[in-house]
């Protein structure tokens, strides 16, 4: 069941009018029923839906991509070029696929909630799933980009371009610059369940808004960074210590150590003690 259709089913049973009446309290509700969901389906649904959530997120890259390659030289093409980043988010989000920095607030608020090692170490197994599946489908769909015709070869510079890009950060950096990536992409999972009608806006506006800043996300730059390593443009070790492992820590300090616990912070006290084990 989605976010909207979770929401529809309290307001039909509550007598809600629209869903901009929604507290913080229904919000972190919602979100945490959904994520609740996600953690008891079976890992191989996990798995099969985030290969295809990481072959779908290469068209934030191919977006862009097209953009740069069609757009004249001028200030402004910067600003218009980091639309494209939105594709790929929104087949995924809206096609409902695993995507890994989405879960870091959706699976996250159970465990807060529950606080018990068992809903713990499911939610360690469902990242683990999901975060290979992601990089599975980036690193399939990166080889089909360089090793064949099915993308133009008139894009392929700046796809390029735009890979050694997101992945030349210094390790440090690319942390520091994904912590803004994990709360936008969390913010995202909280705005949707009141956005109804309007959460196509709400993904291209803070999903551009992380192109635009020139932040890091670990799954959209899996797909740059194995489009270098299967041409062997990027070493392995380079790729996994210099680009993989601190964007991914900093997706979660963003999207888990900050915006999950803010939001539980911020309905904790509104919760009734028997509901918080």
């Amino acid at each position: 069941m989605t976010t909207s259709q979770i929401h529809s089913d309290k307001k039909r049973s509550n007598g809600e009018a629209d869903a901009s009446s929604m507290s913080s309290k229904e919000i972190f509700e919602v979100i945490r029923e959904e994520g609740e969901e996600e953690l008891a389906r079976p890992n191989a649904s996990l798995f099969w839906s985030g290969i295809a959530a990481g072959i779908l997120i290469s068209f934030s890259v191919l977006g862009e991509a097209i953009f740069r390659t069609y757009l004249p030289s001028a200030d402004w093409a910067y600003l218009v070029e980091n639309l494209g980043y939105s594709f790929g988010f929104l087949a995924v989000i809206l096609g409902r696929m695993q995507l890994f920095t989405e879960n870091t607030i959706t699976t996250v608020l159970p465990v807060v909630h529950e606080r018990s090692l068992t809903i713990l170490k499911r939610l360690l197994v469902l990242w683990s799933v999901v975060l290979f599946a992601n990089v599975i489908g980036a690193f399939l769909v990166a080889t089909l980009m360089a090793h064949s015709s099915a993308i133009p070869s008139e894009l392929l510079p700046a796809i390029e371009e735009l890979s050694r890009h997101a992945t030349g950060f210094p390790p440090f950096e690319g942390f520091q610059r994904a912590i803004p990536a994990g709360l936008l992409v969390a913010a995202i999972v909280w705005m949707l369940p009141q956005s109804e009608g309007f959460g196509f806006f709400v993904i291209i506006v803070f999903t551009w808004l992380i192109a635009a800043g020139d932040f890091t996300h670990v799954v959209a730059g899996s797909v740059e960074m194995a489009f270098l390593v299967v041409q062997g443009l990027l070493p392995w070790d380079q790729a996994i210590f210099g680009f993989f492992l601190p964007v991914l820590a900093g997706n979660i300090v963003g999207g888990t150590a900050i915006f999950a616990l803010l939001a539980f912070g911020q309905v904790r006290h509104e919760l009734d003690d028997d509901e918080i084990k």
